[in-house]
């Protein structure tokens, strides 16, 4: 578990939003020469001379890195958070002892670019870090989901993309990270436990569950019952492919007395040789409307009907009921509702499937019955009665009385 590199190497220009290139290490100490952080593990660099050092997981009480090195850096090849102790050799005689403490110190904590659900999911587990360590903590997020956040977490600097970042003492990267960054970033496998649930370890956390704190707007603009609907995601296997499901549906919301509201981002998309557009009878609130407006429109609504997308963890932090449509991802993936709605008696959950493992690459990505006449059964045989049934459970366990 080390790794060593020469303080000469050159990095290349980074490109990629979601590549992370580790800052130098400047840090000085009280040893003359010798510079230590923790922005991408624990990392030592020392001038030309016969040095030793050890890294310590004290929780565990392990030994995890141990070895001689000279004017070079020495850095741990776990990058996620391990209650370190460093210890410096140098001609044999222990010369530096430090534990790691991010009490009062920059703390910098890294998010995926391009996804909305992930960092619903993984932020609270974020804040609760920065609580319990009292630190000075910085987030690095898309700009709308920073502002989504700042009124309710005051004491977290959020920074966007590219801006620059203050001397950290500590820097952790959350992410679903490919395999050839696997060990080092991530902690336990998201497909064998789920989606959040990966994320506390990678923090040192208890593992439960944690929702972020959203303000809306107190002012209902809409007077009659209604019901938010989100028919479109970001993989061709999250959509419902049942043809008729969503305009059945909308027809039984309708005759119950509901207003349906249709609130995708697109409002039609051509997937599989289909356009995927509002349902009949639906009312069209799609568009690329800031998420403050979907939060408010959201806390109003009786219940959400929704595939696994973003949108389904904005309502989960709202706290409203919802019906997730789901046959790709097991119920443990997303966050729990008892108004899940998936069909066992066909292929499902492919997405928590380590060995035939979906292509978060490939749109269509379908990796157990890819070209055949089962491809994407998973949500094609949902029907929308079961979807009924279960809008009708929902609608009875929550007391939901319509005019």
């Amino acid at each position: 578990m080390r790794s060593k590199t020469n303080t000469g190497e050159i990095e290349k220009k980074n490109t990629d939003p979601n590549r992370y290139v580790p800052v130098p290490v400047t840090r000085r100490t009280s040893i003359r020469g010798v510079k230590l952080d923790f922005n991408d593990g624990a990392r030592v660099k020392v001038p030309k001379g016969d040095y030793h050092v050890r890294f310590t997981d004290l929780d565990a009480m392990a030994i995890i890195f141990d070895t001689d090195f000279s004017d070079a850096i020495a850095s741990s090849n776990r990058k996620y958070y391990i209650n370190f102790r460093v210890e410096l050799w140098k001609d044999g005689e222990l010369i530096l002892t430090h534990d790691l403490d991010l009490k009062g110190k920059n703390v910098h904590i890294m998010f995926p670019i391009g996804t909305l659900g992930d960092i619903l999911a993984w932020f609270p587990h974020a804040a609760e870090f920065g609580k319990k360590h009292s630190c000075r903590l910085y987030c690095t997020m898309q700009k709308e989901l920073g502002e989504l956040f700042a009124p309710t977490y005051p004491d977290i600097i959020f920074l966007e993309p590219g801006e620059k970042v203050p001397d950290c003492y500590a820097t952790y990267r959350l992410g679903i990270f490919p395999v050839s960054e696997k060990v080092s970033y991530q902690l336990v496998d998201h497909r064998l436990v789920g989606l959040w649930q990966c994320i506390p370890p990678q923090l040192g956390l208890d593992t439960i569950e944690r929702k972020p704190l959203l303000k809306h707007s107190r002012r209902r603009k809409i007077k009659e019952p209604y019901v938010c609907i989100a028919t479109k995601s970001t993989g061709y296997a999250k959509f419902w492919n049942n043809p008729n499901g969503w305009n059945e549906v909308t027809a039984h919301l309708i005759k119950l007395g509901y207003r349906v509201l249709c609130i995708d981002k697109e409002t039609s998309m051509d997937v599989g040789g289909r356009t995927v557009a509002v349902p009949n009878g639906a009312e069209d609130h799609t568009g690329a409307l800031p998420l403050k407006e979907r939060v408010d429109l959201l806390a109003h609504a009786d219940f959400f009907i929704v595939l696994s997308s973003g949108l389904s963890w904005l309502a989960w932090a709202v706290g409203i009921p919802v019906i997730m449509i789901a046959g790709f991802s097991l119920p443990y993936t997303e966050f729990y509702t008892p108004y899940r709605v998936i069909n066992y008696h066909v292929c499902n959950g492919c997405w928590n499937d380590v060995v035939n493992t979906y292509d978060l690459k490939d749109f269509y990505s379908c990796p157990r019955h890819h070209g055949s006449a089962r491809a994407f059964e998973c949500t094609r045989l949902i029907g929308s009665g079961q979807v009924c049934k279960v809008i009708d459970r929902l609608i009875e366990d929550q007391k939901l009385f319509l005019p």
